[in-house]
């Protein structure tokens, strides 16, 4: 449960919290379990704090520092987390279902077993993230950063990854399932056992990328980059290949 105090500090206004953190800068908040449901939090300094099983639903937390927070198994439905500072934080089986994370900075952050649902992730930055078995069914990531990101058995099916940038990252056993990858950058990726099945593909950057066993059929892969990837045992049924030619 939250401690009463800090719950009372943070309730005063963004000038009392500062001030307050600012004098006791050893003091880790407790605000777990609170219903701050639709709080205006923006700019908020909550670093370090213990946010277990929070409620902030239709949240604000614009440009506020969640750096190595607590937030698992919390509800951040539709919560607005533009430009937010979430590095290192504990997202683990976090409700992130429709947020918006446009520009937010999660480099580093534990996401095993998140419900990203739909959230917009356009920008933003989970390099080295762990995405193991998150659903990101439908998430909006044009241009977002997953750099050596773990993504091994997430579902991203029907995900927008246009130019998104992929470098390592590991999606074995993932669900891409009609994913667009228009553009995107997934030079030494893993992909091997992955449901690509009816995704595009088109002018992505597969160099290096370890295929084996993925399922690809009826995938549009015209124009893409193949040098040096491995497709051994991939399924290529009615696969559009680089050079525009289908596989029978």
């Amino acid at each position: 449960m939250a401690n009463k105090e800090h719950l009372a500090l943070l309730k005063l206004g963004a000038v009392t919290w500062i001030e307050w953190r600012n004098i006791h800068p050893n003091i880790e908040p407790d605000l777990s379990e609170a219903n701050l449901a639709e709080a205006n939090l923006r700019g908020a300094h909550l670093g370090r704090s213990n946010l277990f099983k929070i409620d902030l639903f239709k949240a604000k937390l614009i440009a506020a520092n969640l750096t190595e927070a607590n937030l698992s198994l919390g509800n951040l439905a539709r919560t607005q987390l533009l430009e937010t500072n979430l590095v290192k934080a504990n997202l683990t089986g976090t409700n992130l279902q429709e947020a918006d994370l446009r520009g937010a900075d999660l480099s580093l952050a534990n996401l095993i077993g998140a419900d990203m649902s739909a959230a917009n992730l356009q920008n933003t930055d989970l390099a080295d993230a762990s995405l193991i078995g998150t659903v990101m069914c439908g998430v909006k990531a044009t241009g977002a950063n997953l750099n050596n990101a773990n993504l091994s058995q997430a579902n991203l099916s029907q995900a927008e990854l246009i130019e998104a940038h992929f470098y390592s990252a590991n999606f074995y056993k993932a669900n891409l399932v009609e994913a667009h990858l228009t553009g995107a950058y997934l030079f030494r990726a893993n992909l091997s056992f992955a449901l690509l099945k009816g995704a595009d593909l088109r002018w992505t950057n597969l160099g290096k990328a370890d295929l084996r066993g993925a399922n690809l059929a009826g995938a549009n892969l015209r124009g893409a980059n193949l040098k040096g990837a491995n497709l051994s045992e991939a399924i290529l049924t009615k696969t559009m290949m680089p050079d525009g030619s289908i596989v029978l």
